[in-house]
Protein backbone atom coordinates (compact mmCIF):
# COMPACT_ATOMS: atom_id res chain seq x y z
CA UNK A 1 0.00 0.00 0.00
CA UNK A 2 1.39 3.39 -0.99
CA UNK A 3 2.12 5.83 1.81
CA UNK A 4 1.24 9.55 1.60
CA UNK A 5 4.95 10.16 0.94
CA UNK A 6 4.95 7.70 -1.96
CA UNK A 7 1.84 9.28 -3.44
CA UNK A 8 3.19 12.83 -3.17
CA UNK A 9 6.69 12.11 -4.50
CA UNK A 10 5.59 9.48 -6.99
CA UNK A 11 8.28 7.06 -5.86
CA UNK A 12 6.77 4.06 -7.62
CA UNK A 13 6.76 5.90 -10.93
CA UNK A 14 10.25 7.31 -10.35
CA UNK A 15 11.80 3.94 -9.61
CA UNK A 16 10.08 2.34 -12.60
CA UNK A 17 11.80 4.65 -15.10
CA UNK A 18 15.22 2.99 -15.12
CA UNK A 19 15.56 0.43 -17.91
CA UNK A 20 19.24 -0.32 -18.56
CA UNK A 21 19.90 -1.83 -21.96
CA UNK A 22 22.91 -3.90 -20.90
CA UNK A 23 24.24 -5.80 -17.90
CA UNK A 24 27.14 -3.36 -17.52
CA UNK A 25 27.34 -2.38 -13.83
CA UNK A 26 28.17 1.21 -14.80
CA UNK A 27 25.03 1.82 -16.85
CA UNK A 28 22.56 2.37 -13.95
CA UNK A 29 24.70 5.24 -12.61
CA UNK A 30 24.84 6.81 -16.07
CA UNK A 31 21.09 6.46 -16.56
CA UNK A 32 20.02 7.70 -13.12
CA UNK A 33 22.42 10.66 -13.21
CA UNK A 34 21.14 11.66 -16.63
CA UNK A 35 17.54 11.44 -15.43
CA UNK A 36 18.34 13.55 -12.37
CA UNK A 37 19.90 16.17 -14.65
CA UNK A 38 16.76 16.21 -16.79
CA UNK A 39 14.66 16.89 -13.69
CA UNK A 40 16.93 19.78 -12.74
CA UNK A 41 16.68 21.19 -16.27
CA UNK A 42 12.91 21.23 -15.83
CA UNK A 43 13.19 22.88 -12.42
CA UNK A 44 15.49 25.60 -13.77
CA UNK A 45 13.06 26.23 -16.62
CA UNK A 46 10.20 26.59 -14.14
CA UNK A 47 12.16 29.04 -11.98
CA UNK A 48 13.35 31.17 -14.90
CA UNK A 49 9.89 31.39 -16.45
CA UNK A 50 8.66 32.62 -13.06
CA UNK A 51 11.52 35.14 -12.89
CA UNK A 52 10.63 36.39 -16.37
CA UNK A 53 7.02 36.99 -15.34
CA UNK A 54 8.19 38.81 -12.23
CA UNK A 55 10.60 40.96 -14.24
CA UNK A 56 7.91 41.79 -16.78
CA UNK A 57 5.75 43.00 -13.85
CA UNK A 58 8.67 45.03 -12.43
CA UNK A 59 8.80 42.82 -9.33
CA UNK A 60 12.53 43.30 -8.95
CA UNK A 61 13.02 41.93 -5.44
CA UNK A 62 10.95 38.81 -6.11
CA UNK A 63 12.68 38.16 -9.44
CA UNK A 64 16.11 38.46 -7.85
CA UNK A 65 15.11 36.04 -5.09
CA UNK A 66 13.86 33.56 -7.70
CA UNK A 67 17.13 33.80 -9.62
CA UNK A 68 19.21 33.28 -6.49
CA UNK A 69 17.11 30.24 -5.63
CA UNK A 70 17.72 28.88 -9.13
CA UNK A 71 21.47 29.24 -8.55
CA UNK A 72 21.22 26.77 -5.67
CA UNK A 73 19.43 24.34 -8.01
CA UNK A 74 22.17 24.86 -10.59
CA UNK A 75 24.85 24.09 -8.00
CA UNK A 76 23.09 20.81 -7.22
CA UNK A 77 22.79 20.04 -10.94
CA UNK A 78 26.51 20.62 -11.45
CA UNK A 79 27.35 18.47 -8.43
CA UNK A 80 25.61 15.55 -10.17
CA UNK A 81 28.60 15.28 -12.52
CA UNK A 82 30.49 13.74 -9.59
CA UNK A 83 28.40 10.59 -10.08
CA UNK A 84 30.04 10.13 -13.49
CA UNK A 85 33.54 11.43 -12.75
CA UNK A 86 34.91 7.92 -12.22
CA UNK A 87 33.96 6.59 -15.65
CA UNK A 88 36.82 5.47 -17.91
CA UNK A 89 36.55 4.86 -21.67
CA UNK A 90 36.60 1.11 -21.08
CA UNK A 91 33.69 1.35 -18.65
CA UNK A 92 31.67 3.61 -20.95
CA UNK A 93 32.33 1.32 -23.91
CA UNK A 94 30.62 -1.54 -22.08
CA UNK A 95 27.20 0.01 -22.69
CA UNK A 96 27.79 2.86 -25.15
CA UNK A 97 26.90 0.78 -28.27
CA UNK A 98 23.46 0.10 -26.76
CA UNK A 99 22.72 3.83 -26.75
CA UNK A 100 22.46 3.76 -30.53
CA UNK A 101 21.80 7.28 -31.78
CA UNK A 102 20.71 8.59 -28.38
CA UNK A 103 22.65 11.70 -27.39
CA UNK A 104 22.46 14.45 -24.81
CA UNK A 105 22.29 16.89 -27.73
CA UNK A 106 18.73 15.60 -28.24
CA UNK A 107 17.54 16.79 -24.81
CA UNK A 108 14.52 19.01 -25.48
CA UNK A 109 14.49 20.34 -21.91
CA UNK A 110 18.16 21.33 -22.07
CA UNK A 111 17.49 23.19 -25.32
CA UNK A 112 14.70 25.10 -23.58
CA UNK A 113 17.12 26.01 -20.78
CA UNK A 114 19.63 27.26 -23.37
CA UNK A 115 16.98 29.33 -25.12
CA UNK A 116 15.96 30.98 -21.85
CA UNK A 117 19.59 32.04 -21.35
CA UNK A 118 19.93 33.47 -24.86
CA UNK A 119 19.59 37.15 -25.74
CA UNK A 120 16.68 36.78 -28.16
CA UNK A 121 13.21 37.57 -26.83
CA UNK A 122 11.52 35.75 -25.15
CA UNK A 123 14.31 34.94 -22.73
CA UNK A 124 15.43 35.68 -19.21
CA UNK A 125 17.98 38.22 -20.45
CA UNK A 126 15.39 39.93 -22.66
CA UNK A 127 13.09 40.35 -19.66
CA UNK A 128 15.97 41.80 -17.62
CA UNK A 129 16.85 44.25 -20.40
CA UNK A 130 13.20 45.24 -20.66
CA UNK A 131 13.19 46.12 -16.97
CA UNK A 132 16.39 48.16 -17.37
CA UNK A 133 14.83 50.05 -20.27
CA UNK A 134 11.78 50.88 -18.17
CA UNK A 135 14.18 52.21 -15.53
CA UNK A 136 15.58 54.65 -18.06
CA UNK A 137 18.62 52.68 -19.25
CA UNK A 138 18.75 52.30 -23.07
CA UNK A 139 19.26 48.69 -24.21
CA UNK A 140 18.71 48.83 -27.98
CA UNK A 141 22.11 47.43 -28.98
CA UNK A 142 25.19 45.79 -27.46
CA UNK A 143 27.09 49.02 -26.67
CA UNK A 144 24.01 50.43 -24.94
CA UNK A 145 23.49 47.22 -22.97
CA UNK A 146 27.12 47.24 -21.84
CA UNK A 147 26.81 50.90 -20.84
CA UNK A 148 23.61 50.11 -18.96
CA UNK A 149 25.39 47.50 -16.84
CA UNK A 150 28.23 49.93 -16.14
CA UNK A 151 25.64 52.44 -14.94
CA UNK A 152 23.96 49.78 -12.79
CA UNK A 153 27.21 49.00 -10.99
CA UNK A 154 28.20 52.65 -10.63
CA UNK A 155 24.73 53.82 -9.66
CA UNK A 156 22.85 53.96 -6.39
CA UNK A 157 20.11 51.40 -7.10
CA UNK A 158 21.07 48.46 -4.89
CA UNK A 159 18.18 46.42 -6.25
CA UNK A 160 19.52 46.55 -9.79
CA UNK A 161 23.02 45.66 -8.60
CA UNK A 162 21.59 42.66 -6.74
CA UNK A 163 19.80 41.62 -9.92
CA UNK A 164 23.03 41.96 -11.91
CA UNK A 165 24.93 39.80 -9.44
CA UNK A 166 22.18 37.18 -9.37
CA UNK A 167 22.39 37.02 -13.17
CA UNK A 168 26.16 36.72 -12.96
CA UNK A 169 25.79 33.77 -10.58
CA UNK A 170 23.48 32.07 -13.09
CA UNK A 171 26.03 32.72 -15.86
CA UNK A 172 28.87 31.30 -13.76
CA UNK A 173 26.90 28.15 -12.97
CA UNK A 174 26.04 27.66 -16.65
CA UNK A 175 29.72 28.04 -17.57
CA UNK A 176 30.55 25.51 -14.86
CA UNK A 177 27.94 23.12 -16.29
CA UNK A 178 29.51 23.33 -19.75
CA UNK A 179 33.04 22.91 -18.39
CA UNK A 180 32.10 19.86 -16.32
CA UNK A 181 30.35 18.38 -19.36
CA UNK A 182 33.53 18.79 -21.39
CA UNK A 183 35.60 17.12 -18.68
CA UNK A 184 33.17 14.21 -18.35
CA UNK A 185 33.21 13.57 -22.10
CA UNK A 186 36.99 13.88 -22.38
CA UNK A 187 37.43 11.50 -19.49
CA UNK A 188 35.00 8.85 -20.71
CA UNK A 189 35.51 8.96 -24.50
CA UNK A 190 38.33 11.35 -25.37
CA UNK A 191 38.00 12.86 -28.84
CA UNK A 192 35.72 10.18 -30.32
CA UNK A 193 32.69 11.11 -32.41
CA UNK A 194 29.53 11.55 -30.33
CA UNK A 195 26.88 8.82 -30.14
CA UNK A 196 24.59 10.67 -32.56
CA UNK A 197 27.42 11.48 -34.96
CA UNK A 198 28.24 14.87 -33.44
CA UNK A 199 31.80 16.15 -33.17
CA UNK A 200 31.69 15.28 -29.48
CA UNK A 201 34.12 17.08 -27.24
CA UNK A 202 35.13 19.61 -29.91
CA UNK A 203 31.56 20.93 -30.15
CA UNK A 204 31.30 21.10 -26.37
CA UNK A 205 34.57 23.01 -26.09
CA UNK A 206 33.38 25.54 -28.66
CA UNK A 207 30.10 26.00 -26.78
CA UNK A 208 31.93 26.43 -23.48
CA UNK A 209 33.75 29.46 -24.87
CA UNK A 210 30.50 31.36 -25.46
CA UNK A 211 29.29 33.41 -22.49
CA UNK A 212 25.66 34.00 -21.67
CA UNK A 213 24.72 37.60 -20.78
CA UNK A 214 27.87 38.77 -22.64
CA UNK A 215 27.54 42.49 -21.87
CA UNK A 216 27.32 41.72 -18.16
CA UNK A 217 30.83 40.29 -18.49
CA UNK A 218 32.34 42.93 -20.75
CA UNK A 219 30.97 45.79 -18.63
CA UNK A 220 33.37 44.76 -15.89
CA UNK A 221 36.29 45.99 -17.98
CA UNK A 222 34.96 49.54 -17.59
CA UNK A 223 34.49 49.46 -13.82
Amino acid sequence: MATPYDEYVGTTALHSLQHPLTDAPEEPAFLVTTQVMELYFGLLRTEWLLAMRQLDRDELVDATATLRRSVRHFEALNAAWASLSWMTPDQFNRFRPALGKASGFQSAMYRQVERLLASKDPSLYASVLGLLARRGLPTSDEPQIEAAWVEVYRGHDAGLRDLAEALMEVAVQFSDWRYRHVLAVRRSMGGKTGTAGSSGVRFLEESARRDVFPELWTARTHL
